[in-house]
């Protein structure tokens, strides 16, 4: 039984060693550069666990386990240069590097390779497996439109926002649980219960994300805090906020919130004061536990012995920083 590092390794290993056409230069090395900068792997780590815990086949696995990191990273690429992000895991994002132009189209070239790849899977459910993939991405694509929505209104509700981030970040990281139990075998009810860990744990994620963005240490988080309230994202704590303010600290966050130029410092620090008077920490660290509750509870629900699913659990809880 694998771990999930040695997964991790494997993983890399096998993107380094795809031999991606030298020319045209200014369409592949881009994909090549920005794979090659790394990243958690996360999703692909957890595809090859689901599919180590049901009895899956390694290679074929690791097969799909390449497709859907190519296609995520697809992803990451397209939206760095809709977001105007100019670094990713502390390397220049591509649209910075070379230009707008070249991520539109090795981006595109992403796409079709991660099908591809894909196709190359060596599994008898090869049909279910792409069908799973493809209502995924569109999926991701629905998620990225509501989020762009999202930027021009002040109404957002909670229950949208969660949504959003399902269909951004949830979807896919069921995705990549669902194929990995596909692989092992599993039927479609137990493979149904292992998307909704994945999905669960995506909004977990995402969540604790925008928690940490906030009141995250530097050090730990791996980027500069405050990045969401600079950029005026709506995240779970504005909605929350915005939802639970009154009167004039209601007017004073939307004020600080729409884009008004002031200094950095001083509108992280006033926007900050006013979740922290609203208690938004707390309120956002409790929705977190409440999702990572329910993955823990589909998790123990699964057919699996504790032993065999013990891997899987672990890597799943050192995500959110949990013990197993």
């Amino acid at each position: 039984m694998n771990t999930a590092d040695s997964y991790r390794k494997m993983i890399d290993q096998a993107l380094a060693s795809i031999a991606y056409p030298a020319q045209p230069e200014g369409l592949y090395t881009p994909i090549s550069y920005l794979l090659s900068t790394g990243g958690k792997r996360m999703r692909p780590v957890l595809l090859m666990l689901v599919s180590d815990m049901y009895g899956g086949d390694t290679a074929t696995a690791l097969q799909a386990a390449i497709a859907l990191e190519t296609y995520h990273n697809y992803t990451l690429m397209h939206d760095d240069l809709m977001d105007h992000a100019d670094m990713r895991r502390g390397h220049e994002t591509v649209h910075r590097k070379w230009d707008a132009n070249t991520a539109i189209l090795s981006g595109d070239t992403m796409l079709v390779k991660a099908y591809d790849l894909l196709l190359q899977c060596p599994s008898p459910r090869l049909d279910a497996l792409v069908r799973l993939f493809t209502e995924t991405a569109l999926g991701i694509g629905e998620g990225q439109q509501y989020d762009m929505n999202f930027e021009s209104r002040n109404d957002v509700s909670e229950d949208e926002y969660i949504e959003m981030i399902r269909l951004k970040t949830g979807v896919l990281i069921g995705c990549a649980m669902k194929m990995g139990a596909i692989i092992g075998g599993a039927d479609e009810q137990e493979a149904g219960k292992v998307y909704s860990i994945g999905e669960t744990l995506g909004l977990a994620f995402q969540l604790q994300d925008d928690y940490l963005d906030v009141y995250g240490n530097e050090a730990v988080f791996g980027k500069k805090t405050g990045g969401d309230i600079v950029n005026n994202k709506k995240t779970f704590l504005l909605i929350r906020a915005l939802s639970k303010a009154k009167g004039k600290t209601h007017d004073e966050l939307l004020r600080l919130t729409s884009g008004t130029a002031m200094d950095e410092k001083e509108k992280i620090a006033a926007v900050t004061a006013i979740y922290d008077s609203l208690h938004i920490g707390e309120d956002t660290s409790a929705v977190i536990n409440n999702y990572f509750d329910g993955c823990r509870a589909i998790l123990s629900s699964l057919s699996i012995s504790a032993e065999a699913r013990r891997p899987l659990g672990e890597y799943i809880y050192s995500l959110l920083g949990r013990k197993y």
